[in-house]
């Protein structure tokens, strides 16, 4: 079964396309949503098996969206994603409880699959 997903950014332009480019790697997306705060109620609704989370959001960060988005779905892998930052130290994405981070211009050219697997598992 794909990966169900939940995308979290302040642009709807990019949720859409994301949408579009998750579905066409075989992902499911389950929701979308603006914010944290957005994020937060639809991962209460149906715990995602992974989040494409944007860095720089309106309110709380992509950092302390996700630091609160895994501690509500502890198994939850989270890529960070973000069109001003190039990388994040390994360091930081362990204390945010990111799996990942890929700017947003390499999205098209990563395998997300492989991103949104549970450790161990295969793409």
């Amino acid at each position: 079964m794909a990966p169900r997903l939940l995308i979290v950014d302040d642009s709807p332009q990019f949720r859409a396309a994301a949408a579009e480019l998750l579905a066409g790697q075989g992902l499911e997306v389950l929701a979308m949503a603006a914010d944290a705060a957005q994020a937060a109620v639809a991962a209460a609704c149906a715990c995602p098996d992974g989040i494409l989370l944007d860095v720089n959001l309106p309110g709380p960060d992509g950092f302390t969206a996700a630091a609160l988005l895994a501690g509500a779905c502890p198994r939850v892998r989270i890529v960070l994603t973000s069109a001003n930052i190039a990388t994040v130290p390994d360091d930081v994405l362990k204390t945010c409880g990111a799996a990942a981070f890929v700017p947003k211009e390499d999205l098209a050219a990563t395998d997300l699959g492989a991103l949104f697997q549970p450790d161990g598992a295969q793409a």
